[in-house]
């Protein structure tokens, strides 16, 4: 039980954290890319997401006894030395699994391509992939999915079956080492594997790709559609890679508003178990209205004109462009824009939180629309 108040170092752009942890005792707010371990002197609890390492470097003489990212990956967290030194740990899997499905789907919608008549190869098959994987089977679209802790999924398939798919889905995390290693796992020989008109998405870890070995690729001809959402070195970017994608964005697929408080939330429950904390009552407020959305097209247009509404990717697009011409012309780094465009990410709701009026769509349009996630 708490018998005092606890002292919590959070990075600022995590949201929801009165909500949920104000009961606690004080909060700090702290940039997570450049924190340090003189501002967690004091601390009980850190709160980080994935742009701050967590290791000994950070944590050696602190106090810090709880460690809680509101992220779905871990790769950013040494767990061996936390564990090692009993220090409780947390990460929020499938926190945001949701948002970047709803992502993918976006992007092929502002790429004007057709996902129901496409194959779609999926590489990595956890809380994102398999959400993604659980979407399409119930669309009717084929799919094949590459992950190598999941022989006996029903769509397991190798590697290079996957990469023959028309749309490559990366969502694995980062592993380094070990059985499996996924760094670089798209390298000069995968990546020339990929079949001209092809569309390559990447929203689960940057370093999956050799991202030089990408943009040599793309520099010498464009074989498919390349679209980054992640990438190497984040937030210090390669610009040249940037000019030759077709979309980039600023690791944002899972940034929509409901998926980042989903994380905060995940993370106060799992610090109660750890710390055997009573649970935290949040009063639920006023349901807000539904958007409602509609359009005058049909078919494919309709679905493509809807989710464009709900969110449109090219908007993402040009920020980041717009910064990247930016730091070539002097002004703030890449680094530093980079970071921005994430601090200051505008609310994106996820589709649930619309309503669709269009009543001269065919049930079969109205379906598929359902099981996107639009009511």
């Amino acid at each position: 039980m708490q018998d005092q108040p606890m002292r919590i170092v959070a990075d600022e752009n995590i949201p929801g954290l009165e909500t949920w942890f104000a009961d606690l005792g004080t909060i700090t707010r702290v940039p997570g890319r450049n924190m340090t371990r003189a501002q967690l002197a004091d601390a009980d609890i850190l709160l980080v997401r994935s742009v701050t390492r967590v290791d000994k470097a950070l944590l050696e003489g602190t106090p810090v006894r709880f460690v809680g990212s509101c992220t779905i990956g871990t790769d950013h967290l040494d767990t061996v030395w936390l564990e090692q030194q009993g220090i409780h740990w947390s990460a929020a899997p499938g926190c945001n699994a949701n948002s970047v499905v709803e992502y993918v789907f976006c992007v092929l919608a502002a790429l004007d391509v057709d996902w129901r008549d496409r194959s779609f190869g999926i590489v990595g098959c956890g809380n994102v992939g398999g959400s993604l994987q659980r979407k399409l089977r119930a669309l009717g679209v084929a799919c094949k999915i590459y992950d190598p802790w999941l022989a006996n999924n029903p769509d397991a398939a190798e590697l290079a079956t996957v990469l023959q798919q028309d749309v490559i889905c990366l969502h694995a995390p980062l592993v380094g080492d070990g059985a499996h290693p996924s760094l670089h796992l798209l390298d000069d020989q995968a990546l020339a594997s990929i079949k001209p008109g092809a569309v390559l998405i990447s929203a689960g870890r940057g370093a999956v790709i050799d991202n030089a070995a990408l943009s040599a690729l793309l520099a010498q001809a464009r074989p498919f559609t390349c679209v980054l959402d992640v990438w190497d070195n984040e937030p210090d970017i390669d610009l040249d890679l940037l000019s030759r994608v077709d979309l980039g964005s600023p690791h944002i697929a899972g940034y929509s508003h409901d998926g980042k408080l989903a994380g905060t939330h995940m993370v106060r429950e799992a610090l109660c178990r750890a710390l055997a904390l009573p649970a935290v009552q949040v009063q639920a407020g006023s349901t807000a209205s539904p958007r409602v959305i509609g359009t005058r097209e049909t078919g494919f247009a309709a679905i493509r004109a809807l989710l464009l509404a709900m969110y449109d990717p090219r908007g993402d697009d040009q920020r980041l462009r717009a910064a990247a011409q930016a730091a070539q012309a002097g002004g703030p780094s890449m680094a530093s824009a980079f970071d921005q465009l994430r601090k200051q990410y505008p609310k994106r709701l996820e589709f649930s939180h619309y309503r669709l009026e269009a009543p001269h769509l065919d049930a079969s349009t109205r379906e598929q629309l359902e099981i996107l996630g639009l009511k």
